[in-house]
């Protein structure tokens, strides 16, 4: 039995929605439409992916921290308030 990190699963989703572009100056740039102002650029597409995969992982920690609305990706809502067992249930 395999774990789940709900985290994990929601960023390589969200990744697996990436559009790139090379640019005129033969340059890259990164975005995920469903992540307002999720967006890289770098030198190469390589590169391009991880700047982004970066951005994202940003974005989501401070999204969860300020409480900000989060997209749903892949039926994963971020949004959900924990459940949180009563200690004695322990």
């Amino acid at each position: 039995m395999s774990k789940r990190y709900v985290l994990s699963e929601y960023v390589e989703l969200a990744m697996s929605q990436a559009l790139y572009d090379k640019l005129e100056d033969n340059t890259f740039s990164g975005r995920i439409p469903s992540c307002p102002g999720v967006l890289s650029f770098a030198r190469t597409l390589k590169g391009c992916e991880e700047e982004l995969r970066s951005t994202l992982e940003d974005w989501v920690l401070v999204g969860l921290k300020l409480r900000h609305r989060l997209p749903v990706i892949g039926n994963i809502d971020l949004n959900k308030e924990p459940a949180r067992e009563p200690v004695d249930s322990l």
